[in-house]
């Protein structure tokens, strides 16, 4: 028979990262000695959601529906018992993490740094009675030559406000890294489930990525000397342990000072993105886990086809009686 346990700190049954994240607790199913079911929430220090705090699911994994329906039910009681409204997942505590499930798979092999899940996780959040709350995608583009029609006026009135764009500076990386963190900072504020991040942390994610990045993928915009915008790029070094030749970029962020007086930018720096990529000789750019948003359309959408659909998913918070009665 399963048994359902909620311990208040991660232990050997947990992956390593459940201790990093710093989750407020931890839910495990067994059943014999073996582990079924398990996952981490947050609740504490969690994103906004219809201006309340939204109680977090993440490092999730069941192996059946039977273990996947116990384990919800009390992710659900422990989270109301904690004054939480919305429960949303899979999210690792917050969105610079793991975070979404992948609905639509296409034929494209996975990349590099690109979330997996099985199937049937899908499944479990929706018989537990969790809806679609946003929704992403990963587009392919095939021809690097194709040009935004809107670049050159982008290109020109940016000029004339001063901004210019070089490649990263790789003999100077941390310091690089520094005004990478806090151009994400200022740039993603706004974004959907947006939490801040310590810079510690945005660096422990990047810093492990120095021998495997071109610095010629990576572009920084600068205004008066100062960052004013960055893409960040790096080769899909999936198809190296495929074996594969590798012919892929992946577009992994664009992030651009808020206002007005940089608009354009994102336009102009996956422009010179693709430009850049085609110099040297790659032949396809993956545009990543974009929010299927007006923005991320319009930067991805002159350049690419959709390869691969996302969800997060959400469901309201109630009782433990209300939710078995489900």
């Amino acid at each position: 028979m399963d048994t359902a346990h909620f311990l208040t700190s991660g232990d050997s049954e947990f992956p390593a990262k459940a201790h990093e994240h710093s989750a407020d607790g931890h839910l495990l199913v067994s059943a014999n000695g073996k582990i079924k079911a398990r996952c981490s929430l947050w609740w504490k220090e969690t994103a906004l959601y219809e201006g309340k705090p939204v109680g977090a699911i993440g490092h999730y994994e069941a192996n059946n529906h039977t273990s996947a329906k116990i384990l919800f039910a009390l992710a659900i009681k422990k989270l109301y018992e904690n004054g939480v409204h919305l429960a949303v997942g899979p999210l690792d505590g917050n969105t610079w993490r793991r975070y979404r499930f992948i609905t639509e798979s296409g034929i494209e092999p996975a990349f590099f740094l690109e979330p997996d899940n099985p199937p049937r996780y899908v499944e479990h959040f929706q018989e537990a009675g969790f809806k679609t709350l946003a929704e992403y995608f990963s587009a392919l583009a095939l021809d690097l030559t194709i040009t935004d029609p809107r670049l050159p006026r982008a290109e020109r009135r940016l000029q004339e406000a001063g901004v210019t764009i070089r490649p990263l500076d790789a003999s100077h990386f941390n310091q690089e890294l520094d005004a990478i963190y806090e151009l994400s900072r200022l740039s993603f504020q706004e974004n959907f489930l947006y939490t801040p991040i310590e810079q510690t942390a945005f660096l422990a994610q990047y810093l492990p990525l120095r021998n495997l990045i071109d610095p010629r993928l990576i572009l920084i915009a600068e205004c008066e000397n100062k960052p004013v915008g960055y893409v960040f790029a790096l080769p899909d070094f999936a198809q190296k342990q495929r074996g594969e030749t590798m012919n892929t970029v992946i577009l992994k962020t664009v992030a651009c000072l808020p206002g007005r007086r940089f608009a354009g930018l994102g336009t102009l720096l996956v422009g010179r993105l693709h430009s850049t990529a085609h110099n040297l000789g790659w032949q396809r750019i993956i545009h990543a886990l974009m929010h299927e948003s007006n923005n991320s359309r319009n930067l991805s959408g002159h350049y690419a086809k959709t390869m691969r659909r996302y969800a997060l998913y959400a469901r309201r918070v109630c009782s433990q009686k209300v939710y078995e009665s489900r």
